[in-house]
């Protein structure tokens, strides 16, 4: 028995705070499922409802839950007892879970619903056996069962390509382009692929290389002369593997009140660049994530060879590739021919419009179909544009230090079941996007969605498993702590490890002991139990890896291990009102010509700008203080000689040290 690979990859991916399957739940009685008849009922945390539906071997089911204000997942037991199927999609509380099984032997199968959360509140879903089919046979007629969550009436969806041995083998559109004039997605529909867009600009500086008309390891400034000169330099190179320290537009113009709705033009961007103070990181010894390098590699391209760069794309890559629907979208305002819209997941409305107004040009604002992709990955073969280009765009950047990073030029070097890959995903607006090849199979998959939920990486994986990896396990284990057994651990012992402890800036994670076990909870996140499965060594399941406690010579407790990090253990302060007044006063950035101002109230500190609603501070070390807001996640004050609060550093994924200073 076993369900598609789809919806057990999705589980693997998403599962973080979930009610195991076979917990001690209230359930209710088993009710039958009729083809074509929902069911609808209320469920609440601590709660799981179960339901029957008889299957032949050979036959397929598919059961659409359809989430109304509660986030669920769906166990399926066969007829023997044993669970084939666990199914969970990253929508939240909105939406449709898609439950798809393959019935190996007849009999009855149990399908059981039951909270993502078990403190969920109560709400509202449905669920109906939409489909009772013979399984399909062919990997075509797998993918078709694979997107039947998506292929339905008043829903956004996706566009697959699959690319086998030199030609396009399968194409096809699932929901719509367009909800409000009922526009299905077919293999011509235009969508913005945002990232995946930087394989393009990967291929153009490439080209710029192999013609001797940019040189890789250059200061950017021969080409960018206006750009700031930073204390060490910045490379052509650096920008095309993210490892040049410059602050990542996506991460820095929310700070100065930008909303991802504001049109976001590509000269906005370039005057943030040229504005930067300083940078992350000395470049070169570190791999960060940067839209703005790629910004700036395809102004470099437009200097370089005097023509804008979307219209040197257009007669250098995309006319010669016969890519006719593909453009890099320089104005926001342009009308797009066959143009799907991209949405998001409201819980009250529906899907809702999500506004796009970015020309990002080389890092995103790419809006091209499956079926233009597709001649895309064949010239990866033919190399019919490009040439030697074509090898150097898997040249993987290596640090200073001598590690070689996996990313390439626009491309992520890595490995998928032991099968190398070269891939890169895309998130923008609404749209979600994924371009996987596995070059020594010959073999490529795209996958366009355009609603916010869509997991196209999951997508793409499953269908690599469909044609590549039938007979594989799809949720492969992260840790062998998984199902070692629980210790007990000697209660003196685990007080030694209950503090709290650095992971990175503004990210701690705090160690209690209540009830007998050790309890962890990171910076705004919930708190979690840990199993011991050695006397130093915890198993958070909700994480899916393991924390360390070793000890020093002196044996005592000084950091922890997770995942790699050495977090040291620090301490905490708790700020009267006093000293909280100590902070308040009004903030500027040089850098993003932006003001904010820093507030004492009623006991605590509140970050105010006039774009956004007052955003709480929490207290972390001293001078240091987090919020739930991502862009302004970590503040750092500082002081001048005579103690005094001077100004603060913001940090937060791709921004690092960002100073404002205290005018008032």
């Amino acid at each position: 028995m076993k369900a598609l690979p789809l919806f057990a990859l999705l589980s693997a991916l998403t599962c973080t705070n979930a009610l195991a399957p076979g917990s001690a739940l209230a359930q209710t009685q088993v009710a039958g499922l009729t083809l074509g008849q929902p069911i609808e009922k209320e469920l609440a945390g601590r709660e799981s409802h179960s339901y029957s539906v008889d299957l032949e071997a050979g036959q397929f089911m598919f059961a659409a839950v359809d989430q109304r204000g509660i986030d669920v997942t769906v166990t399926v037991f066969g007829p023997d007892g044993e669970q084939v199927g666990w199914f969970d999609t990253p929508n939240g509380s909105y939406g449709i879970e898609g439950v798809g099984v393959e019935a190996e032997v007849s009999g009855a199968y149990r399908l059981e619903v039951q909270p993502f959360s078990e403190d969920a509140e109560q709400g509202r879903y449905a669920i109906e056996l939409e489909r009772l089919q013979a399984a399909a046979t062919t990997p075509e007629g797998k993918i078709d069962q694979l997107f039947l969550a998506f292929d339905r009436l008043g829903s956004a969806g996706a566009a697959v390509a699959v690319v086998k041995d030199g030609e396009a083998v399968y194409q096809r559109g699932f929901g719509y382009a367009d909800l409000e004039h009922g526009v299905a997605i077919t293999p011509s529909t235009v969508f913005d692929i945002a990232s995946v867009s930087k394989q393009f600009a990967g291929i153009a500086i490439a080209m710029l290389v192999k013609e001797g008309r940019v040189d890789l390891d250059a200061d950017y400034r021969e080409y960018l002369p206006e750009m700031p000169e930073y204390e060490h330099t910045v490379t052509v190179r650096h920008l095309v593997h993210h490892t040049s320290g410059i602050r990542d537009w996506s991460s820095a113009l929310p700070i100065a009140g930008v909303r991802f709705e504001d049109v976001i033009s590509f000269d906005d961007i370039l005057r943030m660049a040229k504005h930067m103070q300083d940078l992350n990181y000395t470049p070169g010894d570190r791999y960060s994530y940067t839209n703005t390098g790629y910004n700036l590699l395809a102004e470099i391209v437009s200097r370089v060879t005097g023509e804008p760069f979307a219209d040197w794309m257009e007669a250098n890559v995309f006319e010669p590739l016969g890519m006719e629907n593909t453009h890099f979208q320089a104005d926001h305002d342009k009308i797009v021919a066959n143009k799907a819209r991209s949405y998001r997941a409201n819980p009250s409305l529906g899907f809702q419009n999500v506004a796009n107004n970015l020309t990002a040009i080389g890092s995103s604002s790419l809006y091209t179909t499956t079926e233009d992709l597709a001649r895309w990955v064949l010239n990866f073969e033919g190399r019919h544009v490009g040439g030697e280009a074509v090898k150097l765009m898997l040249q993987q950047g290596v640090l200073n230090n001598g590690t070689t990073i996996g990313y390439a030029f626009g491309q992520g070097v890595g490995s998928y079941k032991g099968a190398r890959t070269v891939s890169h995903g895309g998130s923008w607006a609404g749209f979600r996007t994924q371009l996987l090849r596995f070059p020594d199979q010959r073999f490529a998959v795209i996958v366009l969605g355009n609603f916010n939920y869509f997991n196209p990486s999951a997508m793409a994986n499953a269908i690599a498993d469909i044609y590549l990896f039938p007979e594989s396990d799809v949720a492969e284990r992260t840790s062998s702590d998984t199902d070692a057994p629980e210790v007990v651990v000697d209660p003196a012992i685990l007080d030694d490890y209950i503090g709290t402890y650095r992971l990175g800036p503004g990210w701690l994670l705090t160690i209690t002991h209540e009830d007998g076990r050790l309890m962890a909870q990171a910076t705004n996140e919930d708190k979690f139990p840990m199993k011991a499965v050695a006397e130093n060594r915890f198993w958070v399941a909700d994480y899916g890896a393991s924390v360390f406690f070793p000890r020093n010579p002196a044996g005592e407790v000084t950091h922890l291990g997770y995942r790699g990090i050495r977090a040291p253990r620090v301490e905490l302060f708790t700020p009267g009102p006093d000293e909280l007044e100590e902070f308040a006063g009004s903030y500027y950035s040089v850098e993003l010509d932006t003001r904010w101002e820093i507030i004492a109230s009623e006991g605590a500190l509140v970050a105010r700008h006039r774009r956004y609603d007052d955003i709480p501070l929490d207290p972390g070390e001293v001078d240091d203080f987090t919020s739930r807001t991502w862009f302004l996640r970590h503040l750092k004050f500082s002081r001048d000689e005579d103690g005094g609060v001077s100004g603060f550093l913001v940090t937060n994924g791709r921004v690092q040290d960002l100073r404002f200073d205290r005018v008032e």
